[in-house]
């Protein structure tokens, strides 16, 4: 039987019951998984409607396929409360709620994997959820899991050291023993998840030319180069530093199966250059499997049936691929 996968709603009044809507169009979501959006069924009633979409919209419990979109209903809204493009206090404690109720049924072995659409992080402190984002919160609700937030595409993948803290904090807060915490789960992850024995994992420098011999920084030597050495005693196939303005394209072309950047903007820009619209959120070190899309909750195009769903379904495709191969390493 197909792995059951939990999608959750995300923020009522953006995209993401849209794009949730058009994904279950497209009939190879079914070749995949059974899946089960967690959310409203009045929120996915409109969205049905803005994106003219022919589907049933049934209750948990009846059968899923192609045609129908399952709504195990977490909240009941008015959606004239919850207009498109604005957070609201009752549909950012629902999206909390949809977070929550879908890490309790993974836990519990009810679902294979969760796949999350988009979230506000403003809307998460009105609910009063004291994480800034997906990553922070699941690992809270997995009881305090060292996490690494990883951001996918066919042809590039990228692990990130530091995510969701300013400029100068992310720099304070690089060592060798968070770098080589980063490296090992990505390693695990890889070996346990995405079918490769022997990951090759790229480091990537924080400098411009990888510091240029310490003439523009030696964050390479006293923090990046210790950690990747410690790495490689443990029999983890890392390498570098190497600079962030060619390693990307390394990657890109096949020579690495995943970079670690330092912080979030260094890694992500080359990712979003390639892997714009079906990028895939990866949280590595939870004990569940939970991927996402790799876009927000674009207010500005919400209600008018244009969302573009790839990076939802790349991401259910992952998850369920993730699954099937956990499934086989028992």
């Amino acid at each position: 039987m197909l792995a059951k996968i939990a999608i959750t709603m995300g923020d009522p009044a953006g995209i993401g019951p849209e794009v949730a809507v058009l994904a279950h169009a497209r009939s190879e979501l079914f070749t995949w998984c059974r899946p089960v959006v967690y959310g409203d069924p009045a929120i996915v009633r409109r969205a049905v409607q803005v994106t003219g979409a022919s589907l049933a919209v049934v209750g948990e419990g009846d059968e899923t396929g192609p045609g129908r979109i399952v709504v195990a209903a977490r909240s009941s809204l008015d959606p004239d409360q919850v207009p498109f493009g604005r957070p609201s206090l009752a549909g950012s404690a629902a999206m909390a709620g949809y977070i929550r109720s879908t890490a309790e049924d993974v836990l519990s072995g009810k679902a294979a994997a969760i796949v999350t659409c988009p979230i506000t992080k403003e809307g998460l402190k009105a609910a009063g959820v004291p994480f800034p984002g997906h990553t922070e919160f699941l690992a809270h609700l997995c009881g305090g899991a060292d996490v690494v937030m990883m951001l996918a595409g066919d042809r590039l993948r990228v692990a990130l050291v530091t995510i969701h803290v300013g400029l100068r904090r992310a720099l304070e807060l690089l060592s060798p023993a968070l770098i080589e915490k980063t490296v090992r789960i990505t390693d695990t992850f890889f070996r346990r998840y995405m079918g490769t024995p022997s990951p090759r994992i790229a480091v990537a420098a924080l400098n411009p030319h990888a510091g240029e011999g310490g003439m523009f920084g030696d964050e390479e030597t006293t923090l990046i180069a210790p950690a990747i050495a410690a790495c490689r005693v443990a029999g983890i196939g890392a390498s570098g530093p190497y600079p962030p303005d060619t390693v990307f394209y390394r990657a890109y072309r096949g020579e690495f199966d995943v970079v670690v950047a330092m912080t979030h903007d260094h890694g992500l820009i080359p990712l979003k250059l390639v892997h714009f619209d079906d990028g895939v959120n990866v949280t590595m070190g939870l004990p569940i499997i939970r991927t996402s899309v790799d876009h927000g909750t674009a207010y500005d195009i919400a209600g008018k049936g244009t969302a573009n769903p790839a990076s939802l379904l790349a991401a259910v495709r992952m998850a369920a691929s993730m699954a099937e191969k956990r499934t086989e390493k028992r």
